[in-house]
């Protein structure tokens, strides 16, 4: 029986690719396995309107970046006519959203009116006031490593 030259190569190179297999599964068998912890990023379907009503500069970037790494579709972004208000105003356009209670929690935050418009195209607005830093900003329980 002949051999061709790839044969050859085969039966040569089988027993190196099985003894660096063997290698990798004792190196890898030492190793700790590492615990991610994967943090539930909820969707809440709606569309939320930011607006900065505090005068701060960049108040709404920040604000809309927050809620969207919170799970909020912030759809539009901008400054309000009005740039006095001291605490920050959810206000429903649509009073059947479902995600309204989670943006409360999320904005900690009371100030909840409903105001129903034929012309609204978002489901929410979030007026920005002053207090938004200390919405925005992770509680000293979370960032603390001790």
């Amino acid at each position: 029986m002949l051999l061709s030259s790839h044969d050859i190569f085969r039966k040569r190179l089988r027993p190196l690719v099985f003894a660096a297999l063997a290698i990798n599964v004792l190196l890898l068998s030492g190793c700790e396995e590492k615990k991610v912890v994967v943090k539930e990023k909820r969707t809440y379907k709606g569309d939320v309107e930011v607006l900065n009503s505090c005068g701060i500069p960049g108040a709404a970037v920040k604000m809309r970046t927050f809620l969207r790494e919170n799970g909020f579709d912030v759809v539009s972004f901008g400054n309000d006519r009005l740039q006095n208000k001291d605490e920050t105003i959810i206000v429903l356009r649509n009073p059947e959203w479902e995600g309204a209670q989670a943006l409360a929690q999320t904005l900690k935050t009371k100030n909840v009116l409903t105001v129903v418009s034929k012309r609204a195209v978002v489901d929410v607005a979030v007026y920005i006031g002053k207090d938004f830093e200390k919405i925005i900003e992770p509680e000293q329980e979370e960032t603390n490593d001790n």
